[in-house]
């Protein structure tokens, strides 16, 4: 048998709590409230509780909006990762998901081979980045080079910069999977520059960053590899594609009747 609903909170406290914009201790409150008075609770308790509801639900309520925010591109997070079956190694791993380089404002590289791990691995990074309370933003080198262009067009780059760096952990995901042109190497150097020794920039290249200048312009890839690995962990991936590998044996294709 379900237990009695709680009784509606009274027209002039739900009145304030709405116009105190509290809706999440608005919502919880009928049922602390009939349990306070069942278990006697002290009004200290209450009120504890009661803020307590208010607090999780603005902190749940941010991580999902700096989750739609951050554009990320599937979803990836540890809880997919299979740590055993990656390149990288256990330490690395460990030492990187505690998210202190974060802090520290140092940056991390992921190079090696197309589907060896690096997105989902730093996806997963980003998300649990979320999780504790970050900012970050998602770009792929063409993203990124799209919204600095548009940035050009209305003469706010300064602006769009300042914007992008104000999240604690920027992603550029997928270099040199295309070759990248004068434009896409500005862009990308700017936001280097202007993140460096300030916030962390993490990157994804199938190719080592010291090889950037076969892709970009030398003199901007030079000075864009200058800063990003200044202060850097550099992992490197190796070995067969997950993905070719899965497709081969068949995981994840859905027969055709």
């Amino acid at each position: 048998m379900s237990s009695p609903k709680a009784p509606a909170l009274p027209d002039e406290l739900d009145l304030v709590l709405r116009r105190m914009r509290l809706p999440y201790l608005r919502k919880a409150a009928p049922d602390v409230l009939a349990t306070a008075r069942a278990q006697r609770w002290d009004p200290a308790e209450v009120l504890r509780v009661l803020l307590g509801e208010e607090v999780t639900g603005r902190n749940s309520a941010t991580r999902r909006m700096r989750r739609k925010t951050a554009n990320f591109p599937t979803g990836k997070t540890f809880s997919s990762w299979r740590a055993e079956e990656s390149s990288i190694t256990e330490a690395t791993q460990n030492s990187l998901s505690t998210l202190e380089w974060i802090g520290r404002h140092e940056n991390l590289a992921v190079a090696g081979p197309s589907g060896t791990g690096k997105s989902h691995f730093v996806e997963a990074l980003a998300h649990a980045a979320i999780e504790n309370d970050m900012r970050v933003s998602w770009f792929t080198l063409e993203t990124l080079t799209a919204a600095v262009g548009k940035a050009k067009v209305d003469g706010s780059v300064a602006r769009t910069i300042s914007r992008i760096c104000g999240c604690d952990l920027i992603v550029v995901d997928d270099i040199g999977m295309l070759p990248a042109g004068q434009e896409a190497a500005e862009a990308f150097y700017r936001i280097i520059d202007a993140a460096y020794e300030r916030r962390s920039i993490a990157v994804t290249s199938n190719i080592h960053p010291s090889g950037f200048d076969s892709i970009m312009p030398k003199t901007l890839a030079t000075a864009t590899v200058d800063r990003l690995l200044h202060h850097a962990h550099l992992v490197l991936t190796k070995g067969e594609s997950h993905r070719l590998a899965e497709a081969i044996a068949g995981k994840g294709v859905i027969a055709l009747n």
